[in-house]
C-alpha cells in the first residue's frame, strides 16, 4: 500500500505564486509515483486573489485542498491549522513564495524513509537578503542557543517534513502565542537535516517586516526560554547586594570614619538615589513578569486558535 504525504502551504497574498508553486510541486511529486499526495493551502486572510487562484486549481485536481481563515491569524497559526487537517503518514511544511524549493521534496521523503522522524530544511543562504536581516537572523539563533530550552540549529526553517507521530503530538499542544518550529523542535524525536540555498523571491513581497520579525523573535524567547524571568531574579539579587554594600559603606564612612574622603553625601540624597534605582529595577521585573502573565491570560481566555470561513475538498 502506497504511503500518503500531506503538503501544508500557508499563503498570505500570494496570488501570483499559487499556480507556479502548484506546478512545481506537481513536477516534484511526479518523480514519486509510489506515494500519494495532498496539498493543503491555508489562506491566512489574503486580500488579493489568492483564494480565487487556489479554488480554480482545486476544481481540476482533488489533491489540492484549502482552509481559508476569516482573517489574518499569522503564519504560525496557519501552519497549525494545516497540520490539524493533514491526513498523511507525514507532512511537509513549505512556503508559498518558492523560497522553499519544491524540487527538494524527494530528498525530504528519502531522509524520512531512512528513519528521520523530522527532516529539517536548513537555509545556508537567502539570495537577495539584506545585511540587517542576515545579522538579525544570526543573533536570533545565537541567543536562542544560549538561553532557550530548544537547541535551534542556525539557519533552520519551517521547511520540514514531520512524521505522523509528531503531527499527532503537535496537535495536542495548546500554546496560543506559538512558534511552530520551536514546538516541533521541543518535541524531540530523531532529526535529519537537508541544507539548501533559498532563491530570491520573484513575485510579491516578503510578509515579515522588520517589526514583525522582531516581535516573532521576542515571542520565541518568551515561549521557549525562562531566562527573562530568571534575569529579573538575578537583577534583584545583584541590586540587593549592591545596595547593601553601598549602604554599609555610607554608614561606616559617615558614622565611624567621620567622612575621611570628604564625600559629604547626605542621607537624603543617598536614599533618593537608591529609591529611584530600585524602583527602576522593580518596574523591569514587573514588565518581564507581565509577559508570562499575558500568556496565561490568553490561555485562560480560551479563544479559538483560528476561525474557518470555508474549506475546499475537505
Amino acid at each position: 500500500m502506497s504511503r500518503f504525504i500531506s503538503l501544508v502551504i500557508p499563503a498570505l497574498n500570494e496570488e501570483k505564486n499559487i499556480t507556479t508553486i502548484i506546478n512545481a510541486v506537481r513536477h516534484a511529486v511526479d518523480e514519486l509515483p509510489q506515494y500519494q499526495f495532498e496539498v493543503i493551502f491555508v489562506n491566512d486572510g489574503s486580500t488579493d486573489g489568492t483564494a480565487r487562484e487556489i479554488a480554480a486549481c482545486a476544481a481540476h485536481d482533488q489533491r489540492i485542498k484549502c482552509v481559508e481563515f476569516s482573517r489574518n491569524f499569522n503564519k504560525e497559526i496557519a501552519i497549525t491549522a494545516g497540520l490539524h487537517y493533514a491526513q498523511g503518514d507525514a507532512a511537509i511544511i513549505m512556503d508559498a513564495d518558492l523560497q522553499h524549493p519544491p524540487e527538494l521534496i524527494p530528498e525530504f521523503i528519502a531522509a524520512w524513509e531512512r528513519g528521520g522522524e523530522m527532516v529539517i530544511g536548513v537555509r545556508d543562504e537567502l539570495i537577495g537578503a539584506g545585511m540587517i536581516k542576515k545579522i538579525g537572523s544570526h543573533l536570533f539563533f545565537r541567543v536562542m542557543r544560549l538561553f532557550g530550552d530548544v537547541n535551534f540549529l542556525s539557519g533552520e526553517t519551517d521547511f520540514r517534513l514531520i512524521d505522523r507521530k509528531l503531527i499527532t503530538v503537535f496537535n495536542t499542544c495548546s500554546e496560543r502565542r506559538r512558534i511552530a518550529r520551536g514546538l516541533l523542535d521541543w518535541l524531540g524525536f530523531k532529526k535529519e537535516y537537508i541544507h539548501f540555498i533559498a532563491p530570491e523571491r520573484t513575485n510579491g513581497v516578503a510578509k515579515y517586516s522588520g517589526k514583525k520579525l522582531f516581535a516573532l523573535a521576542g515571542a520565541a524567547l518568551v515561549a521557549h526560554s525562562m531566562f527573562p524571568l530568571h534575569l529579573a531574579g538575578y537583577l534583584g539579587a545583584s541590586i540587593t547586594a549592591l545596595s547593601g554594600i553601598l549602604g554599609l559603606f555610607v554608614v561606616i564612612d559617615m558614622f565611624f570614619l567621620a567622612d575621611p574622603l570628604q564625600l559629604k553625601i547626605t542621607g537624603t540624597a543617598m536614599l533618593a538615589i537608591m529609591i529611584l534605582f530600585l524602583v527602576g529595577i522593580i518596574l523591569i521585573c514587573i514588565g518581564l513578569m507581565a509577559l508570562y502573565i499575558s500568556h496565561l491570560q490568553e490561555s485562560v481566555a480560551n479563544r479559538p486558535l483560528y476561525v474557518i470561513r470555508s474549506t475546499i475538498n475537505l
